[in-house]
């Protein structure tokens, strides 16, 4: 690493020439990053981050987004899953649902996907901010659930779940930027799986809370005092993440000038830039040639056809075991508890191994064996333990996979215009698999779910095939990379300081030589930047 003087006069030369410009601020106007507007000429060598320095501003990050995050995802799940306690409550029965009515249910809340896409693709070319959308995305979504404790027939709740649906679908797509504007590419993984584990906790926690609120007398149904409860709740946490989200690193009130300088140093290994607010057309055509969105695309899709019909049935498959309403709900918390350990089990075992694809295909392994064993497992009272049991255990394990396929595309993909596109893509596919996976488990396959449980094991089956090809695809790419910069007179062989830890990345970055990654902010995509890993 740098001795003290060398890494002091690299940050004195960034401070000197970090004056911001003022049309640097205007995102919309500038053709570069969003990080150049604190840099400003980011000509001089990347800085050399020590590891107190990263380790402080790390912290100081941590405290103030992922408290917040959390608590957005947190609520984002409880108010999606309360549509599967309902359904224990007696939902059907009093609000008349018939036929394929209460699949149509689950299914609808992820339709909204492509008006967010339409309005993702404004915000991209304008100057939207990130933490005030989120916060009036959620002020709209509290609404929008705390108005479902009126709704009493099939097309009352269908649109109150659609719009409930275009509130909520900013906001893991929205993550999956923040995630990649704010930590490296070592924290991005271990920072989406805490994220996503809010869905094993919600479970958890929703079933506490829907145990208490199934007892309380009142006018009310015990699924509408649920809608009512968590939808207040989540309009109060609104004005909470309009205080307190930041727009991106260079806006951020909590941080300094030179801690600002500092995060974005820090984000220089990822070779994926922050952001900018130019729409770029050759990222799209990029984009939609690329072999790597569509695998993407379809590993997200194989998951969430059977995760979605999964989410929407579980408490009706587990009732279908034998169980009455109250115990359903309480024996929901296990599924909670096995998706939390799976989720962030997997995202420590990614980040150490510094590879996603074993780690995913292990993940497939027990919902396979799973499904394939409750389509075997006798009926009667005799096997209720065993079915419940293998339910519970596989498939809480496929959620897990989620947030790894999130990171493994966001990490591989650089230039806004493209990650923007590429992120869309994905929850297309995502709002896809949920809405079909709903009418493959449909009510009148109760209590066998054959075709449900058949599909899951087919989608199970074509993952571990997308993640075999897409690794080999990868590797590919990097020798290509590889053989570039050698034909350009640079090092061949690169250590991809954005996985290392603290005390390692310096080292890392500096083994690289000092011109890597000078184009880190350039807003080039992964194929145009040789020095992409």
């Amino acid at each position: 690493m740098n001795d003290e003087k060398t890494e002091s006069r690299h940050f004195e030369k960034t401070m000197s020439n970090s004056t911001v410009d003022p049309k640097a601020q205007d995102f919309g106007q500038s053709w570069g990053d969003a990080a150049q507007a604190i840099l400003g000429d980011h000509t001089h060598a990347p800085v050399i981050v020590s590891a107190e320095d990263n380790a402080r501003v790390l912290r100081k990050t941590d405290l103030w987004l992922l408290p917040v995050m959390l608590g957005i995802y947190f609520l984002q799940q409880l108010d999606k899953s309360t549509l599967a306690y309902a359904s224990v409550f007696n939902l059907s029965a009093n609000d008349h649902l018939v036929g394929y009515q209460y699949s149509a249910l689950g299914s609808v809340v992820y339709a909204g996907v492509s008006t967010h896409l339409r309005l993702s693709r404004r915000s991209c070319s304008s100057d939207s901010p990130v933490g005030r959308w989120l916060a009036f995305n959620i002020l709209a979504w509290g609404i929008t659930l705390s108005a479902m404790t009126s709704a009493n027939n099939f097309k009352t709740l269908v649109t109150a779940r659609f719009f409930l649906g275009l509130f909520e679908a900013t906001v893991a797509p929205t993550f999956v930027t923040i995630t990649a504007m704010w930590w490296r590419r070592r924290e991005q993984t271990q920072r989406t799986t805490l994220w996503y584990a809010m869905n094993g906790l919600t479970t958890v926690f929703g079933s506490i809370l829907s145990f208490g609120l199934g007892h309380i007398h009142s006018h009310l149904k015990p699924y509408q005092i649920i809608f009512l409860f968590t939808g207040l709740i989540t309009v109060a946490y609104s004005a909470v993440v309009y205080l307190v989200l930041p727009d991106s690193p260079t806006t951020a009130r909590f941080l300094t000038h030179e801690e600002k300088i500092l995060v974005v140093e820090r984000l220089r290994a990822n070779n994926t830039g922050t952001e900018t607010k130019t729409w770029k057309w050759a990222q799209v055509r990029e984009c939609l040639f690329d072999p790597k969105t569509w695998f993407w695309f379809c590993m997200i899709f194989c998951i969430s056809v059977p995760s979605g019909g999964i989410s929407t049935f579980g408490p009706l498959i587990v009732q279908s075991f034998g169980f009455n309403q109250l115990n359903t709900i309480l024996l929901q918390m296990p599924f909670g508890a096995i998706q939390i350990i799976a989720t962030l089990g997997g995202g420590y075992a990614a980040m150490h191994l510094k590879l996603k694809y074993p780690v995913l295909i292990g993940l497939t392994l027990p919902p396979i064996a799973g499904a394939a064993a409750l389509l075997h497992i006798p009926r009667g009272a005799t096997h209720k333990g065993a079915r419940c049991l293998v339910h519970i255990i596989s498939s809480r394990s496929t959620p897990a996979s989620r947030p790894l396929i999130y990171t493994w595309s966001s990490q591989n993909t650089a230039g806004h215009t493209k990650k923007t596109l590429t992120t869309g893509i994905l929850f297309v596919g995502q709002s896809a698999g949920n809405i079909l996976g709903p009418f493959l488990y449909t009510t009148d396959q109760a209590p066998v779910y054959k075709k449900g449980l058949t599909s899951s094991l087919a989608c199970f089956a074509l993952l571990t095939c997308f993640f075999i090809a897409a690794a080999a695809h990868l590797a590919l790419l990097n020798r290509s990379h590889a053989a570039r910069r050698v034909a350009m007179g640079k090092t061949g062989d690169l250590v991809d300081a954005s996985l290392e830890d603290a005390k390692n990345a310096g080292a890392a970055q500096e083994a690289n030589g000092a011109q890597f990654a000078v184009n880190a902010f350039d807003d080039l995509t992964d194929k145009a930047n040789e020095d992409f890993i």
